[in-house]
C-alpha cells in the first residue's frame, strides 16, 4: 500500500539537510512508534527474516521529498513551506485504514546535528493500486521509474557493497536475488525459488544520473550509497510479488528512502 503524505513546515524559511534520508526514515519510526510500539520494535529490531537467514527486510520505504528548495553547502532551503512524499509498506489490504490513521495530524521533525525542521502533517492520502485488476498469481509485466535512488551492489570483502549501475547486467541480477530474498522472507524458500521474476534496466533518452547519499552523517556509523534514477526497471512476475517490489522497493537500503518505485506503464 502507498500514501502520499504532504506535510506543512512550521517555519518559513526551513532547512532540511541534503542527506535528508535518515532523518525521514527516524521520523517515520517514531510516528508509528508513538501508535503502534510493538510494530515498531519489530521493524526496527527484527523485520521479516528469511528462513536460515541473518538477513531481514522492513518491507518499506520513501520516496524522496518533493519541494522547491535551494542548495547551501550540505543544507536544502526549502522555498515553500508544503513539501511532499510518497510512503509504501507490504501490509496487507486491512491495515490501510490503521497505517493511514498513524500519520494523521503527526509532527515530523527532519533533523541531524547541525539543522532542524518541524512539519506537521497536512493530509495523508492512499494511492490507488495500479495491479488492482490482477490476480494474485497472475504474471503481469510493468514498466517502473524510480521515485527515490535504486540501490544495487555486491557485498565485497570489507563487507561493504561495490555498488552497481543500470548499464552494468549485475545491476538487474542484484536487483532480482534482492526481490527473491524478499519473497522467501514474506513467504518461504520454495516459493521464492520458483518465482519467476524478470528486470531488465531501460535508459531513457537521456543517460541514468547517479547520486551518492550519506546515511547517518557525522556520526561514526556513517555510511555513504551510491545509487541511481532517470532510468526505466521492466519487471515481470507473478501479480503478489510485483506487489512486494511496489510496497517494499526495489534493491537495498529501502527502508532509507532507496528503491521506491512507480509504475510508469503495464
Amino acid at each position: 500500500m502507498r500514501f502520499k503524505i504532504t506535510l506543512i513546515a512550521t517555519n518559513l524559511k526551513s532547512v532540511i539537510p541534503i542527506n535528508y534520508q535518515y532523518p525521514v526514515s527516524a521520523a517515520i519510526y517514531k510516528v508509528i512508534r508513538n501508535a503502534d510500539q510493538e510494530y515498531a520494535r519489530f521493524l526496527h529490531d527484527a523485520g521479516y527474516t528469511q528462513a536460515n537467514s541473518l538477513k531481514s527486510f522492513k518491507l518499506f520505504t520513501f520516496s524522496d521529498i518533493r519541494t522547491p528548495f535551494t542548495i547551501s553547502g550540505d543544507r536544502l532551503r526549502l522555498t515553500t513551506r508544503q513539501a511532499a512524499l510518497e510512503v509504501c509498506f507490504h501490509l496487507p489490504t486491512a491495515a490501510e485504514h490503521f497505517i493511514k490513521g498513524l500519520f494523521q495530524q503527526q509532527q515530523f521533525d527532519i533533523a541531524d546535528s547541525k539543522s532542524k525542521s518541524r512539519f506537521e502533517v497536512s493530509s495523508v492520502e492512499s494511492l490507488p493500486d495500479p495491479l488492482r485488476g490482477y490476480r494474485d498469481t497472475e504474471i503481469v509485466s510493468i514498466s517502473l521509474e524510480p521515485k527515490s535512488p535504486v540501490v544495487a551492489g555486491l557485498p565485497n570483502e570489507s563487507g561493504n557493497y561495490d555498488f552497481l549501475d543500470p548499464a552494468d547486467p549485475r545491476f538487474t541480477e542484484s536487483l532480482v536475488y534482492n526481490w527473491r530474498s524478499k519473497i522467501a522472507a514474506c513467504y518461504d524458500q520454495e516459493t521464492a525459488a520458483g518465482a519467476l521474476l524478470i528486470a531488465d534496466s531501460l535508459s531513457k533518452k537521456t543517460p541514468p544520473k547517479s547520486r551518492l547519499i550519506t546515511i547517518k552523517a557525522d556520526t561514526p556509523a556513517e555510511t555513504k550509497i551510491r545509487g541511481w534514477v532517470n532510468f526505466d526497471l521492466k519487471a515481470t512476475a507473478e501479480k503478489r510479488f510485483a506487489d512486494l517490489l511496489l510496497n517494499a522497493g526495489a534493491g537495498v537500503y529501502n527502508s532509507q528512502g532507496m528503491g521506491c518505485v512507480g509504475v510508469a506503464e503495464i
